[in-house]
C-alpha cells in the first residue's frame, strides 16, 4: 500500500490516540481499513477500543438507503450496538446520543465537494460534541480527487444549508482532517486528527494503492467524483444529473433535448481535459423514470487539465441558451431557497445564466475570493506537495 488511513494508524496504537474512553462511532462503508475490513467491525472486536454507539449519516451506516430518504435509528444486527441516524429527525448527536460516549470518532470518506454532506454531519457531531463535553478524533483519508486543485465559488452568507455549511469553495482541495481543523476554527471543540500516511496534495485516489469504496449510492467511482463538482449542478434543474443509470452525473439530459446541437457547441468550445458525446439514456428511477433522455455524457480525457466546476457552468449556459423555452431551474421545494442557489451558495450564478453572462466573465469573478480562501487554508494543511 502507498497510503495508509487514518484507521489504520490508530488500531495501530488505539489506547495511544482513545485511551479508555467510551467512543461513539460515525461511519459509513467507506470507513474500511486498507484491507476492507470495516471500522465498525474493527472496533467491535478490538479488545482495547471500547465502541458504545454508532451514528450514521445520510445513506446509513451500512450504506443501504438511497439519497435524501431519511435513515432510521435501530440495532446494528451483526454487533448489537445502537446506531442513531444523524439523517432523520436529528442531524447532530443529541444528549441521550451521548450517554456512554466521551469521545466522537469520524470515519467517512468524503468527495472533495462542498455540497457532499458528510462534511455538514461531520460540522454538526463537532457542534454537540463542543457543547456536551466530547472529544472528536477525525481518521483523515484523501481528497479522492486530489488536494492541489481548488474551484468554484466561495458559499456566501445566507446560503448556508446541508448542502454548504462553510465559506469554501466548490472544490476545496481539503482531506476531511484538513476541513475539520478549517471548521473548528469557529467551533473550537476538542478535536485530534489521525493523519494519512504516505498521501501527497497530488494522489488521486487511484494513485493511493486503497480499494475504492463507493462513498454514496451514486457516486460509484472516481470518474464520478471528478465530474461531480461541476455536474452535480443539475440536480438544481428540470434536466436529469444522470440518477437511475449506471453512469449518474456523467450522463446529462432530458426528453426536450437537441443531443447534437448541445454535444457540438460544447465540444465547439475546447475546455480542457474533456468531450462530450451526444447520447440517449433512460433512468430507472428518480427524475423521468423510463422515459427516454437526450443528452451528453461527459468523458474527461485529462482529468489534471479539467475544470469540473468551469465545465458545470458551461454546460448549464449551453443548455438553456439553446433550449430558452424549456430549461428551467427547479422551483423551491422542501424549503424557501431555491435548490441550485444552495448547491451555487448563491443566486448570483442563476441570475448570471439568466442574463446569458458570459461564463468566462462569471469564473473570472471568482479570483479574488479564491484567493483569499488559498491563503486561510494554508494553516491547515497537513501534507505536502512532492518533489
Amino acid at each position: 500500500m502507498k497510503v495508509l488511513p487514518g484507521v489504520d494508524v490508530l488500531l495501530d496504537e488505539p489506547r495511544a490516540c482513545l485511551g479508555f474512553d467510551g467512543i461513539g462511532l460515525v461511519t459509513n462503508p467507506t470507513g474500511v481499513t486498507a484491507q476492507l475490513e470495516s471500522t465498525l467491525d474493527a472496533f467491535h472486536k478490538h479488545e482495547e477500543i471500547k465502541l458504545t454507539a454508532v451514528f450514521g449519516p445520510e445513506h446509513g451506516a451500512r450504506g443501504d438507503i438511497q439519497d435524501a430518504l431519511d435513515v432510521p435509528s435501530h440495532r446494528d444486527p451483526y454487533t448489537g450496538l445502537p446506531v442513531y441516524s444523524l439523517y432523520g429527525d436529528h442531524r447532530a448527536p443529541t444528549e441521550k446520543m451521548l450517554e456512554g460516549v466521551d469521545t466522537l470518532v469520524f470515519d467517512i470518506q468524503d468527495c472533495g465537494s462542498r455540497f457532499y454532506t458528510y462534511v455538514s454531519t461531520l460540522t454538526h457531531c463537532m457542534e454537540s460534541a463542543a457543547r456536551h463535553g466530547v472529544k472528536v478524533v477525525v481518521l483523515d483519508r484523501p481528497n479522492p480527487i486530489n488536494g492541489v486543485n481548488v474551484e468554484g465559488n466561495i458559499l456566501e452568507q445566507g446560503y448556508e444549508s446541508f448542502v454548504g455549511l462553510h465559506p469554501i469553495p466548490i472544490r476545496h482541495g481539503l482531506t476531511t482532517g484538513e476541513l475539520a481543523s478549517l471548521i473548528n476554527g469557529v467551533i473550537q471543540c476538542e478535536l485530534s486528527i489521525i493523519p494519512l500516511k504516505g498521501w501527497r496534495r497530488e494522489h488521486w485516489f487511484d494513485e493511493t494503492g486503497l480499494p475504492w469504496v463507493q462513498p454514496s449510492p451514486n457516486l460509484p467511482s472516481i470518474d464520478t467524483a471528478t465530474v461531480y463538482p461541476g455536474t452535480c449542478f443539475f440536480e438544481g434543474v428540470n434536466a436529469s444529473e444522470g440518477r437511475g443509470t449506471t453512469r449518474p452525473f456523467e450522463y446529462l439530459g432530458a426528453p426536450w433535448i437537441d443531443e447534437k446541437k448541445w454535444a457540438g457547441s460544447m465540444n465547439g468550445l475546447g475546455l480542457p481535459g474533456v468531450k462530450f458525446r451526444g447520447c440517449h439514456f433512460t433512468p430507472a428511477f428518480w427524475r423521468f423514470k423510463d422515459t427516454r433522455c437526450n443528452g451528453v455524457q461527459v468523458h474527461v480525457i485529462d482529468r489534471d487539465l479539467f475544470k469540473p466546476v468551469e465545465t458545470g457552468v458551461h454546460l448549464l449556459s449551453t443548455l438553456r441558451q439553446q433550449h430558452p423555452d424549456e430549461f428551467k431551474f427547479n422551483e423551491p421545494s422542501y424549503e424557501p431557497r431555491r435548490h441550485f442557489d444552495l448547491l451555487a451558495g448563491t443566486d448570483k450564478l442563476r441570475e448570471h445564466l439568466k442574463q446569458n453572462t458570459p461564463v468566462d466573465n462569471i469564473v473570472g469573478s471568482w479570483e479574488a475570493e479564491t484567493k483569499r480562501y488559498l491563503k486561510k487554508r494554508e494553516r491547515h494543511l497537513l501534507y505536502d506537495v512532492g518533489e
